[in-house]
């Protein structure tokens, strides 16, 4: 961050992270972002990532099977039955 970048590019920034630390990251991405850098980020944790994305792309099997703001996909039942189970 030091360097100021305009692009933050993550992937899988929670992986082996204990719950609290998962929290602690995903804030630190939401301030990273309010202070205008732009994140590119993949990760598994869908309901994190769709919690702090403005949009969302989802792969399954290396191909787009949906995208669009995350606030809507999250409220999709087809993606919330396949990827969280509910």
């Amino acid at each position: 961050m030091m360097s100021e970048p305009d692009l933050l590019i993550l992937d899988e920034p929670s992986l082996g992270l204990s719950p609290l630390m998962v929290e602690e990251m995903f804030a630190l991405i939401t301030k990273i972002n309010a202070d205008g850098v732009a994140v590119l980020l993949v990760e598994q944790n869908v309901m994190q990532s769709l919690g702090v994305a403005k949009r969302a792309y989802v792969l399954e099997q290396g191909r787009f099977v949906m995208q669009g703001e995350a606030a809507t996909l999250l409220a999709d039942p087809q993606l919330r039955q396949a990827y969280l189970g509910m």
